[in-house]
């Protein structure tokens, strides 16, 4: 299982550049790459689009976006025309990458268990190492997650995280007076 910290596994993938992308060509650089489930479903073009929408604040930041389902180069390619999707597909067809990335597997869908794609992103460093895994990934809000962790905002681990729960200090207690040795106690009592 991949974990932050970890080596990225490597891969080359068929991609709608031509010819094969690997993990190692792209060392040097960040890479975003996301797993999903199909071209064109609601999901996953509204998912594409949002990466769309953000690659100038991904590029400023040094980013290459790679998205990858089993669909074809022939669906790729219709899908990135059809959005204007700025970024590379790639395909993994036999699912082989997605199982490495833990992006496959089982996985409920509309309440019953089935094998498939776990939409999932991995932020991959420079030296190739995993900076930040969110999986399953929740559409609403994503890139922006993600953009966050570039910005340095938010830690390295980005699965779901739950909000820490605000503390309030406790109030201060009035100062008692000090005790001397001449001062009387006085206790009382009620009778009952």
């Amino acid at each position: 299982m991949v974990k932050v910290g970890g080596a990225a596994p490597g891969f080359s993938l068929p991609s709608t550049a031509g010819g094969k992308q690997s993990l190692e060509d792209l060392r040097g650089g960040k890479v975003v790459l996301y797993f999903y489930p199909r071209d064109s479903t609601p999901g996953c073009t509204t998912e594409a689009c949002d990466f769309r929408d953000s690659m100038a604040r991904l590029k400023r930041r040094g980013v290459t976006v790679l998205g990858v389902s089993k669909d074809s180069l022939e669906s790729h390619d219709k899908f990135r025309g059809k959005y204007t999707l700025p970024f590379d597909l790639l395909t993994d067809a036999d699912n082989k990458v997605a199982t490495r990335y833990g992006a496959f597997g089982d996985k409920l869908m509309y309440g019953k268990q089935v094998r498939g794609t776990i939409r999932s992103t991995f932020l991959i460093d420079e030296q190739g190492r995993v900076e930040a895994i969110w999986s399953p990934v929740r559409v609403k809000g994503h890139v922006d997650a993600v953009l966050d962790v570039l910005a340095g905002a938010v830690g390295t681990v980005a699965k779901k995280a739950k909000k820490a729960p605000v503390k309030k200090a406790p109030a201060k207690k009035a100062a008692r007076p000090k005790k001397t040795s001449s001062a009387k106690t006085r206790v009382s009592r009620r009778r009952a």
